[in-house]
């Protein structure tokens, strides 16, 4: 290797290892600055948790059709695109502003005993352990609220107006 190459892969080198020194790096996501009151293991956690359990999928606008490139700070502000059945029309929250409003011990508590409309698999949610939800909230906390809600549910007897999927109900 030439001098001056062999320079800039030391310096690449050193400044990857400075950046990695000084921030949490998750498998899954963009770096993590730390921040003042936050574990960041804790918060590398949850986003590990958020991204592996789908929550984004829903909650995160243009998440799957991008393949999941999608910038963590736009994660999780909620979606207008809405899933329609035989249970009406319902649309994945803003958890930003959800947690916002909670304190981590209200987040688990909510998390145990949630039920809701398809599509949301509130049952896996129900099954986490206390460990894997604190460290969603912290996470959740971590980004801070962002964005707007999203659409209220619509009853099953009225059209919702914006782009949807549709589930056929069950054959009997």
């Amino acid at each position: 290797m030439k001098g001056g190459n062999m320079n800039i892969v030391l310096t690449v080198l050193f400044a990857g290892g400075l950046f990695a020194a000084t921030n949490a790096q998750s498998d899954v996501g963009e770096p993590l600055l730390a921040k003042p009151d936050f574990d960041m293991k804790l918060v590398t956690r949850g986003q590990y948790l958020l991204k592996t359990s789908g929550c984004n999928d829903c909650h995160t606008r243009g998440y799957m059709q991008s393949e999941g490139k999608v910038p963590d700070d736009l994660w999780l502000t909620g979606d207008a695109f809405g899933w329609r059945g035989p249970w009406g029309t319902t649309y994945g929250s803003n958890l930003r502003i959800l947690v916002d409003n909670l304190s981590e011990e209200q987040w688990v508590g909510m998390a145990k005993a949630f039920k809701a409309r398809p599509p949301m698999p509130w049952f896996n949610l129900n099954a986490m352990t206390t460990d894997d939800l604190s460290a969603m909230y912290q996470f959740i906390s971590y980004l801070g609220p962002s964005g707007k809600l999203a659409p209220p549910y619509v009853s099953p007897d009225q059209e919702p107006t914006g782009p949807h999927a549709v589930f056929p109900a069950p054959p009997k």
